[in-house]
């Protein structure tokens, strides 16, 4: 028998592969259903991968890990997805953005239910409310049934951990395994919040006229790093949204050296720099700058408050100076929103805890799977894409474990 701890989209992969290689499977996951944050990261739009069609420039999304996910994504690419997905009778489509989402027919909740069911097709038992507590012996789990209160032990030829990061806590994704590992000696980096919002110290004024406020074609930067183009929210905390998503990575490294973490937002980023000067020059005397703005650059309200709010004498600027302010809005970053509220984290299992088999090194029979391990990606389908391959690879480590 072998045991998945953790009945998120890594779990049951896991499970659904071990299963299919015709070995008996039993998966426990602490909450009362499995899936509960994909089903509630489901709700802000369900795309499952992207169709970005260069391997190592999806692979790169991965950051400095880059490389290790070259490999891991090869037990589970972004097309073995969408025919995994098929094979549940969930049909999918490539987005504008290449994003991958099922057809407008399924909801997140009608693929988990097809999953669930080609996993009961396949014998694997899923007990739901049975916590994991630690390690007993060489290969020996701790669990509880949440429901009675009693504890048991279990001796599985190998095991799947796949618990999860350290957001969303309501979800079961609160990552009190940390200490659990780090009591054998499984080294694990810090959680921190990843694809989060950012905190700006808005002024009462700015904060109390501009609410929530979207900002569309809109390009975004951290300090003098590459431009990241999309919208972005205004929010009474700061800034949400793609682009300030997958800038979290330089804007925490930013915010961890005490230097400065400064986003710098280009609002006409479509125009190049001469020809929005240009635009400019054409302002007549006395015109006032809210009504040039929205007539000349179709820019309207927010953003002379926010010019504003960046430079209060924006209004008297000179069209040089002007061009530079709509190229480079300066929005000091103080800090990133609670871990609990992030879509992902940073920081867990470090992969030189692990082989490249993703088997922990410290205890062998024993794998390790999903947001548990160290990396972070963008939003755009990575984030799960990365999920599901950490799950089939950790499945493929268990089979070449046990020969």
């Amino acid at each position: 028998m072998i045991i998945v701890i953790g009945g998120g989209p890594a779990g049951l992969m896991a499970a659904q592969r071990l299963a299919e290689a015709g070995h008996r499977v039993r998966l426990y996951e602490a909450q009362a259903t499995v899936g509960r944050k994909f089903l509630v990261a489901g709700h802000g739009g369900f795309n499952l991968s992207n169709a970005e069609p260069d391997a190592a420039r999806f692979a790169a999304r991965y950051g400095a890990h880059a490389a290790r996910f070259g490999a891991l994504l090869a037990h589970f690419s972004a097309a073995d997805l969408r025919a995994w997905a098929a094979g549940l009778g969930i049909e999918t489509f490539v987005g504008t953005s290449g994003r991958i989402f099922p057809v407008a027919a399924h909801k997140p909740a009608d693929l988990l239910r097809a999953w669930l069911g080609r996993l009961r097709e396949l014998g694997v038992e899923i007990h739901t409310r049975h916590r994991w507590l630690g390690f007993a012996g060489a290969r020996g789990l701790r669990l509880r049934d949440e429901a009675t209160g009693t504890e048991f032990t279990a001796a599985p030829a190998a095991t799947v951990l796949a618990l999860g990061g350290a957001s969303w806590a309501k979800t079961g994704s609160d990552g009190a395994w940390a200490p659990l590992l780090r009591a054998i000696g499984v080294e694990t980096a810090p959680f921190a919040p990843a694809n989060c919002g950012a905190e700006v110290a808005w002024s009462p004024f700015f904060a109390q006229k501009t609410g929530r406020a979207p900002l569309k074609n809109i390009a975004l930067r951290v300090n003098d790093g590459p431009d990241v183009r999309g919208e972005i929210m205004l929010t009474a905390y700061g800034l949400e949204g793609t682009p300030v998503y997958a800038l979290t990575p330089p804007l925490r490294a930013a915010l961890a050296t005490s230097g400065p973490a400064l986003l710098h937002l280009n609002l006409k980023p479509d125009l190049s720099p001469p020809a929005l000067l240009a635009k400019l020059h054409q302002r007549r005397a006395g015109a006032s700058l809210p009504d040039f703005l929205r007539k000349a650059l179709h820019l309207g309200p927010p953003v002379p408050t926010l010019l504003r709010e960046a430079r209060p004498d924006a209004g008297a600027l000179g069209p040089e100076a002007l061009a530079a302010l709509l190229a480079a809005v300066p929005l000091p970053v103080a800090g990133l929103r609670p871990l609990d509220e992030a879509i992902s984290t940073a920081g867990g299992i470090v992969f030189s805890a692990l082989t490249e088999h993703l088997m922990l090194r410290q205890r062998p029979g024993t794998f390790a799977a999903g947001e548990m391990l160290d990396w972070e990606a963008p939003t755009g389908g990575y984030l799960l894409q990365g999920c599901f391959a950490t799950g089939a690879a950790a499945a493929a480590g268990v089979l070449q474990e046990l020969g």
